[in-house]
């Protein structure tokens, strides 16, 4: 146990409700209903439960975290816990009232998605007629408030284009970071590939667009960008390595390495509501099954890389090939590479004509 770190960062699924029906959902393909969702008193102990076994940063997700009616009660919980609190929200049910209970309880930072520069670009791909401008207006509520704001892009074939207007629009919100993250491919997202996945010349063009706003910034912007998997060389750093500097909370008490590892259904997953969080954390059998590099395959076990990206994602290794010991198939050294060529391939024809949108739980 001794070398196991203690994670900085824990990720708390509030709820899976949901105003929007975006076609790239990366909640589970089975949600939470409301009526399993933990009690305010419950996610309080977590909280603070997280903070003894070092946890630094707390994010606040969902679905829609301000479907919670006990949202202020939340924050304040993770504050008195003495957790950074950080609240990823789409902007839906969140009005001044309800921004200035937020900030009394003790908000530190918001976190707003955005589905597109323009109303009805945004509107189609989250489901929500009237959601852009509700989001445009609270980005001015937290402005004049002082709240730190990051703007959170999810980018795509439909709208990857607009990216130099999206990264303006952030700078003109007064947001001081963005992220620009594309769509990646496994739960709800697999059934919209062919829709959501960009061209190469659009990811191409991503690129230099990201770059040239870096260097223009001067440091007043912070932009991060999570390019298509498919279209790197090598994979990601996929949560800094499995079970290593993160977790995340499922609404129900479910304990997760990583926001997608419900995917993985032979790893069996522990509840925070009948086992403490430090035993998951340390002990877990799920939390340990991809820990450090011993599990590892040739090539990544040889591969002076797997210090680095610590053999990539295993969500995606199971989407692609049915084996989430694999080498993730992003990698130019993996045997099953091939198969990410031809999704390649298929993706320079894709079209969004058919998305299935995502339906909230009850």
């Amino acid at each position: 146990m001794s070398d196991i770190p203690a994670p900085i960062a824990m990720l708390a699924e509030l709820t899976h409700r949901c105003p929007l029906s975006c076609p790239y959902c990366s909640n589970p393909l089975e949600m939470v209903r409301g009526a399993q969702e933990m009690p305010t008193e419950i996610w309080a102990d977590v909280f603070a439960q997280a903070a003894r076994l070092g946890v630094l940063q707390l994010h606040l997700s969902g679905g829609e975290p301000a479907a919670r009616r006990d949202l202020p009660e939340l924050v304040a919980d993770a504050r008195a816990a003495g957790l950074y609190v950080n609240l990823i929200t789409s902007g839906i049910g969140l009005t001044a009232a309800r921004l200035d209970a937020l900030e009394a309880a003790g908000l530190d930072h918001v976190q707003l998605s955005l589905q597109g520069v323009r109303a009805s670009t945004a509107d189609r791909i989250g489901g929500y007629k009237g959601g852009f401008d509700r989001k445009m207006d609270l980005a001015r509520l937290i402005a004049d408030r002082g709240l730190a704001l990051t703007i959170n892009a999810v980018m795509h074939r439909t709208n990857l284009d607009d990216l130099p207007r999206m990264i303006e629009m952030a700078r003109d919100l007064g947001a001081r970071r963005i992220e620009i993250a594309c769509v990646q491919f496994y739960g709800w997202a697999l059934k919209n590939r062919a829709g959501l996945q960009p061209s190469r010349a659009q990811v191409d063009q991503a690129k230099a667009i990201v770059a040239a706003a870096r260097a223009d910034s001067n440091g007043r912007l912070v932009i991060d960008f999570v390019p298509p998997d498919y279209y790197a060389d090598y994979p990601k750093s996929c949560m800094g390595g499995w079970g290593s500097t993160g977790l995340n909370i499922a609404p129900d008490g479910t304990v997760l390495p990583c926001h997608a590892a419900q995917t993985l259904e032979h790893l069996e997953f522990q509840n925070v509501q009948q086992t403490a969080l430090a035993d998951i954390w340390y002990r877990g059998a799920a939390f340990n099954a991809y820990r450090g590099n011993a599990w590892m395959p040739e090539p990544c076990q040889s591969c002076p890389r797997k210090a680095l990206d610590h053999g990539g994602c295993r969500c995606q290794a199971l989407a692609l090939t049915g084996d989430a010991a694999a080498t993730d198939p992003v990698c130019r050294k993996s045997p099953d590479r091939a198969k990410v060529d031809a999704l390649l391939a298929e993706g320079e024809t894709g079209t969004d004509a058919d998305w299935v949108y995502r339906m909230s739980p009850v």
